[in-house]
């Protein structure tokens, strides 16, 4: 880290993290892994995208990451009539009654908060779609002429429904690359679901106690992207990324299964993914760990699988497994990051 008050904000961000896990927990019933990937991804600055059936609480899982984190949040529902205006505010005439004259004025839209829940956005025609990506990327919103700038912190949390595509709008590749994260929240284990039915048919009722607020989440965003990196550990996530396009270093046996592979953003979500995950973990260096950890959320929706692979049943998911396989780690590089780590401990 860059100075002291680096490492004690990075120290402060590990401990609010198993705060925020106990707390969260209070109300969500497992999902450690999908919850640690928000996180990760909040204090990055990136955007998730979430695929999971209905009824796995997305919904109540956001909400209560927002109460706990003491930001706004605000859920939209995505329609097929859905306006972008809807999303994004719009200019209404507003007479002064003193002297009658008639001006322009901007009604904010539910777009105006720290944490926005997109539910269901393949459900809504490209135009509205594009309406929130425009956002998501320039955090502001343009009408009339006028820019308004959205909150800080600014985190979008679209959902999909991965087995309904039946009037649905898949996002096109390009859309898709601005999330930081590809989420996937599976069902819950036996033990998990009878907990989940004990605490919701009871007369209980929890609340989540806010820990950060959006001022200091800000301020750790920043410390994130101070955390240091070594060099093999960056060319670690870019070696990942470019065995994923063709004509590469992609394994030979890989290569009948990919028809697009992913682009440059992927490395860098790969590094601030590790950088993240290390400082919420209580380390102030990176290794190649934090990017295996992070490789399946930044990479499962920027690949593209062949025909081939669809009908062998092969997923993105296997592709990103395999290619973690075959990917070398040379001695040196491993020598390199053990002594950065002791250096930095040092």
């Amino acid at each position: 880290m860059t100075s002291e008050n680096d490492a004690a904000a990075a120290a402060r961000l590990a401990e609010a993290y198993e705060l925020l896990q106990r707390e969260i927990g209070r109300v969500i019933v497992g999902q450690e892994e999908v919850i640690e990937q928000l996180l990760i991804a909040l204090f990055a600055g990136g955007h998730c995208l979430l695929e999971g059936v209905p009824g796995l609480a997305k919904t109540l899982m956001v909400r209560s990451l927002a109460s706990a984190l003491h930001l706004q949040f605000n859920r939209i529902q995505f329609t097929p009539d859905l306006m972008p205006s809807d999303i994004t505010g719009t200019e209404i005439i507003q007479e002064n009654r003193t002297t009658g004259e008639r001006a322009f004025r901007f009604i904010p839209g539910p777009i105006f908060s720290n944490v926005i829940l997109a539910d269901e956005i393949n459900r809504t025609p490209p135009k509205t779609q594009a309406a929130l990506l425009e956002s998501m990327q320039e955090k502001q919103v343009t009408a009339g002429g006028s820019k308004h700038t959205l909150p800080k912190p600014f985190f979008v949390l679209a959902t999909q429904n991965p087995i309904e595509q039946e009037g649905t709008y898949p996002l096109p590749e390009a859309q898709l690359d601005r999330f930081m994260f590809n989420v996937r929240i599976d069902y819950p284990s036996e033990l998990e679901e009878l907990e989940i039915v004990k605490r919701t048919t009871a007369d209980i009722d929890t609340e989540i106690s806010p820990l950060l607020s959006g001022e200091e989440i800000m301020q750790l965003s920043q410390v994130v992207r101070r955390v240091p990196v070594a060099d093999p550990v960056a060319q670690y996530a870019i070696r990942l990324v470019r065995m994923t396009r063709r004509g590469n270093d992609i394994p030979s046996k890989m290569e009948p299964y990919i028809q697009w592979g992913a682009g440059p953003r992927a490395s860098q979500f790969l590094v601030l993914g590790a950088k993240a995950r290390a400082i919420l973990q209580g380390r102030e260096f990176a290794t190649t760990d934090d990017v295996k950890a992070v490789a399946l959320p930044v990479l499962r929706h920027r690949i593209r699988t062949s025909f081939n692979a669809d009908a062998e049943g092969i997923t993105t998911d296997h592709v990103v497994q395999q290619l973690l396989e075959n990917i070398p780690t040379t001695v040196e590089d491993q020598q390199f990051v053990d002594a950065f780590r002791s250096s930095d401990a040092g």
